[in-house]
């Protein structure tokens, strides 16, 4: 099949060409026909399938069909969980948009809001926004949501993860009752199942992988070592394997900025990404990693989300995920597009039970060794396992004014 049979417009198709796409992905051959004929979409597509272009394509086709108004009211809107994904999202409907009459943006916290406003009044066909910016702009009467005809929550399960399911209720109650909705998500929880039910309307299900599965041509193997030499490990793995380009996930924020500190002291180019750290520094960190200039970018769950790094070739996960789905994201983001890729887990005494959940999960035993040199000398009754926890807390009120709860992301 080619992108020729799928219905996009011709301006589309030179868009795609000169991208230098030949053929379309499954998601993509599966949800552009389904999002043309204006069908509710529930999809299964986990990161590097192509789904990005799997909704943005219909979208801006549809938008084309008809003529821009003068004030450009928001036509589709597409919410996501991080200002990376957003941003990238954004440079895809761009790039997609080069022989059309589309005006979009991005809007996002964690950057002045100022250019945001001034590009909404300029006017909007295509939104992408992080749920918080985008209630925050709204409040303020910076743009308005009556005429939104196409809602997509990209990443949905990610969005739940981090709390924001409230302020997607909220958004819902914005929107016209009459529109078209998809929803793409990695997996599929009750919770998501609930979500979708909500609001989708006879939804046609589309799954681009197996449910909850990862990719195959990922090599995944574990490392039993002791938590105390794991610092030591992953610079002995990366330094003595010559490897130029690591993703390294960690649990926290601040277990990112001391890995990071011991791998520059020992000669190894690294940057943090986090929830701590400015929009303008996580820009440049990424920038200095695909260009080669930083040699191993250490990120949290949150900040990873959304990123593109094309042939990533290794994934590390320094800490394993207190949540099992984490691990699918995480080691997702090497073996795209075909290419093969690696994915290691150091994994501690204190980690077994988050191995053995991982494990369930994608229906898999990975296989374990022990590195030479690195020889476990911890003991199973000296060790007390991790605390198995759902990614959000519940804060109690403080005051008696104060009557509302919320959940907050543990990061």
């Amino acid at each position: 099949m080619s992108f020729n049979s799928l219905g996009l417009s011709k301006q589309l198709l030179l868009a795609v060409q000169k991208k230098g796409y030949t053929d379309p992905s499954p998601i993509q051959q599966k949800a552009i026909p389904l999002i043309l004929e204006r069908r509710d979409v529930l999809a299964s597509a986990q990161t590097g399938t192509g789904k990005t272009a799997g909704f943005t394509l219909p979208i801006l086709h549809i938008l084309s069909e008809r003529p821009a108004q003068k004030r450009r009211p928001v036509r589709a809107l597409v919410l996501t969980p991080t200002r990376e994904l957003a941003a990238q999202i954004l440079d895809n409907v761009q790039s997609y948009a080069a022989f059309l009459d589309t005006r979009s943006a991005a809007i996002f916290g964690g950057v002045n809001q100022n250019p945001q406003i001034r590009a909404l009044k300029n006017g909007v066909d295509f939104l992408i926004a992080t749920p918080g910016r985008l209630l925050d702009l709204h409040h303020q009467r910076a743009l308005s949501l009556a005429s939104v005809d196409i809602l997509v929550l990209d990443e949905a399960d990610r969005m739940l993860d981090m709390g924001f399911l409230r302020d997607i209720r909220k958004i819902l109650d914005l929107l016209p009752q009459k529109r078209q909705n998809l929803l793409f998500s990695a997996t599929f929880s009750k919770e998501i199942k609930k979500l979708a039910h909500s609001f989708l309307h006879r939804p046609v299900l589309v799954e681009a992988t197996p449910e909850n599965t990862t990719v195959e041509k990922i090599i995944q193997k574990a490392y039993r070592v002791d938590k105390k030499r794991k610092t030591d490990l992953i610079i002995d793995l990366i330094a003595g394997g010559r490897w130029q380009q690591v993703l390294v996930f960690t649990r926290t924020k601040h277990g990112a900025n001391r890995l990071c500190e011991k791998m520059i002291k020992c000669d190894v180019s690294a940057a943090a990404i986090h929830g701590n750290k400015s929009q303008g520094a996580r820009t440049k960190a990424l920038a200095g990693f695909k260009r080669g200039e930083v040699r191993v970018l250490v990120a949290t769950d949150i900040a990873a989300r959304g990123l593109d790094i094309p042939l990533l070739p290794h994934v590390i996960n320094f800490e394993l995920p207190n949540i099992p789905e984490d691990y699918v994201h995480r080691i997702g983001r090497t073996g795209r597009a075909g290419a093969k890729g690696e994915a290691i887990s150091l994994v501690s005494l204190d980690e077994v039970a988050f191995l053995r959940d991982i494990e369930k999960l994608i229906g898999m035993k990975l296989p374990t060794e022990v590195v030479e040199g690195f020889e476990l000398t911890d003991k199973p009754e000296d060790v007390k396992p991790q605390e198995k926890r759902s990614g959000f807390r519940k804060d109690k009120p403080k005051g008696k004014g104060n009557k509302k709860s919320y959940w907050r992301r543990k990061r």
